[in-house]
């Protein structure tokens, strides 16, 4: 087992572990108490939280456990790899200059009270096959029920990872997944789900489209790209594009952003999801309008107004 630190003084703008990966941006990572999700705040806790780092994303090209905490000073962690230094930078996005971010971000209100509430939170940058099926599954759910979906699927057909005396599963590849039948995914309680995702495994597997490829495209290709994966709207590809793709200037339109448009910035309603997700990006800030997506919809869904 390999161990070290990320010194907090060097994380512009500062970090809060618990509100990053329990925002509803990720359903990649667990708390190692089991409390994943249980508080609605969501915000300055301690606990160790877990993820497997896939096969694909590690220099081994095997898959990799990473366990982390911040301490309040400083992120602690403990991992199968040395590298965890700089996959946690990755996937937390450890090097954002969040001060300058919110400096730099638009003088709205609620999206000031939505910072200082939640300072610390940053985005992620999650493994593209991952985070796709994961948003898939987030239809009509909420974030508990999703991140039980994500684990079930990675206990079930995910590599299992010996780690420091226990057993992690990575989140199976898209071979892996395209193994199940919809009847087997249905009985993993993904409902109507199952043979969005199963398709969506196979065209990876099958090299018929890859969420990755997306990366490289102008934003609205990209998300354009990503709609044609069974099961895929543009709010599920908004999703990714922002909590994978590096896209910080995607703003997913769920139900609490629509609600912060229609109490707040009703002139961004124009009609069509393309139309008004361009006037809240530009409303938002445009470069960094990810980020307070991000702020808002969590400030809201806790309850800051």
């Amino acid at each position: 087992m390999y161990e070290g630190v990320v010194p907090g003084g060097g994380l512009a703008g500062g970090f809060d572990m618990q509100a990053t990966v329990e925002s509803g941006q990720t359903y990649l990572w667990s708390r190692a108490d089991g409390g994943m999700f249980e508080d609605d705040v969501a915000h300055g806790g301690d606990a160790w939280y877990h993820t497997v780092l896939p096969a694909t994303h590690t220099a081994t090209g095997d898959p990799e456990v990473l366990r982390a905490r911040w301490t309040g000073t400083e992120l602690e962690w403990e991992a199968s790899t040395p590298d965890a230094a700089d996959h946690l930078t990755r996937l937390l996005r450890l090097d954002d200059d969040l001060d300058a971010i919110v400096r730099d971000s638009p003088d709205l209100q609620l999206l000031r009270r939505a910072y200082d509430r939640y300072r610390g939170m940053r985005l992620v940058r999650d493994p593209p096959f991952g985070s796709l099926v994961s948003f898939i599954c987030s239809a009509q759910m909420r974030v508990e029920r999703i991140h039980g979906m994500v684990g079930r699927l990675a206990r079930g057909y995910g590599e299992p990872v010996a780690f420091d005396g226990g057993t992690y599963h990575a989140f199976p590849t898209p071979a892996e997944l395209a193994t199940a039948t919809e009847a087997d995914l249905r009985e993993l309680s993904l409902g109507y789900r199952a043979p969005y995702v199963k398709r969506t495994a196979e065209m990876v597997a099958d090299g018929e489209a890859d969420p990755a490829e997306a990366a490289g495209m102008a934003y609205e290709d990209a998300r354009e790209y990503l709609t044609r994966f069974v099961g895929v709207g543009e709010k599920v590809a908004d999703c990714v594009l922002l909590f994978s793709l590096g896209f910080l200037e995607a703003v997913p339109l769920d139900t609490w952003i629509r609600t912060a448009i229609a109490e707040y910035y009703p002139d961004c309603d124009r009609g069509s999801y393309r139309e008004t997700s361009r006037a809240i990006r530009e409303r938002f800030g445009g470069e960094y309008a990810g980020y307070a997506q991000t702020y808002v919809f969590f400030y809201l869904r806790t309850g800051g107004e």
